[in-house]
């Protein structure tokens, strides 16, 4: 019972929401505006569009994510204020952009501490540095290092894994 009291508490960031959701937003935009096709293709980033949940309008953010072979894996800093998060957790229907393909997909919350240190354990990532040669480092070189500080920082953050949902070969190619 303790460790699912831990893994659900929200992390200090959390607190700290407000500041990103008036200061990074419009930036953010932007960003991506102008650099969406470095974005569309950036190893380490995905574009996740989620469906708003009190307008029902496509919405999409930029993150730092770690893709493996059946999905991706994204951290949630701010743990569940973040509107995407919000925004999964009433629709789970979601199209990600990543590696200059756009595909519908569905993503899944995962908030049990022990399930989230297995996942980034297998599919550790270093999200500050997505660049191809600071990632090699991390992943080889720093794993074990990587890999403890991961499963630090999931302990009170929620987890959130997208994988492919069916839809056909033309409909997903950007």
């Amino acid at each position: 019972m303790e460790t699912l009291k831990r893994s659900v508490r929200e992390p200090f960031f959390a607190r700290l929401h407000f500041i990103p959701r008036v200061v990074i937003r419009y930036p953010q935009r932007a960003l991506v505006r102008v650099f969406r096709r470095y974005f569309e293709r950036a190893p380490g980033w995905v574009l996740l569009t989620t469906t708003g949940r009190k307008t029902g309008l496509p919405r999409e953010v930029l993150l730092p994510c770690e893709r493996f072979a059946d999905g991706l894996l994204i951290i949630s800093t701010y743990g569940r204020r973040s509107d995407w998060m919000r925004n999964i957790a009433r629709d789970p229907r979601v199209s990600v952009t990543c590696a200059g393909w756009r595909l519908p997909a569905r993503a899944e919350i995962i908030d049990d501490l022990e399930r989230k240190q297995a996942l980034v354990t297998q599919h550790p990532f270093h999200a500050p540095a997505p660049m191809i040669p600071f990632h090699l480092i991390f992943l080889t070189v720093l794993r074990p290092l990587t890999v403890a500080v991961l499963c630090r920082w999931v302990t009170h953050r929620p987890v959130v894994v997208i994988r492919r949902a069916a839809a056909s070969f033309e409909e997903s190619r950007t």
